[in-house]
């Protein structure tokens, strides 16, 4: 029996606020995967990453260094804004659909893909963080809700 060959990948080690900083620009664009230790990338990189897709609340996170992925939204519990009915809800929703893909349940994973894809096209149950007129993340969540039905 014979072990299957890994192939060796080209590597490079940079600072992680110089690769922050290429995140706006083309240079970034040489990676394919970024590896970096917890602090790095836990934390710093993610938090400047969702600085260009929107915001803490759009962004979901996977920690995939054991055999039981972590799966989270980025932003963590958010607990300056806990209870208020105020935060984007699609961080976590996100993180979710990465856990149901790992789980195998693809069918669910599209039907509620596919509703907050719709809930940000029309706009009108968005929260405020991301350009809608609803305040309220129950509001958001009831139209994910109504639309995978």
């Amino acid at each position: 029996m014979s072990r299957r060959s890994i192939p060796k990948l080209p590597t490079a080690s940079t600072f992680v606020d110089n690769t922050c900083m290429q995140l706006g620009d083309e240079t970034l664009n040489q990676y394919d995967i970024l590896l970096m230790e917890n602090l790095y990338g836990r934390h710093s990189f993610p938090t400047c990453a969702a600085g260009l897709v929107g915001g803490l609340g759009l962004v979901p996170g996977a920690n995939s260094a054991t055999r039981a992925p972590s799966l989270k939204a980025v932003h963590g519990s958010a607990p300056d804004i806990a209870g208020k009915n105020i935060a984007n809800p699609t961080a976590v929703l996100r993180s979710a659909l990465l856990m149901l893909r790992h789980l195998g349940e693809h069918d669910a994973a599209w039907k509620i893909t596919h509703a907050i894809d719709e809930v940000y096209r029309y706009r009108s149950k968005l929260t405020r963080d991301v350009g809608g007129a609803s305040g309220a993340h129950r509001t958001f969540a009831d139209a994910i809700i109504r639309t995978s039905g």
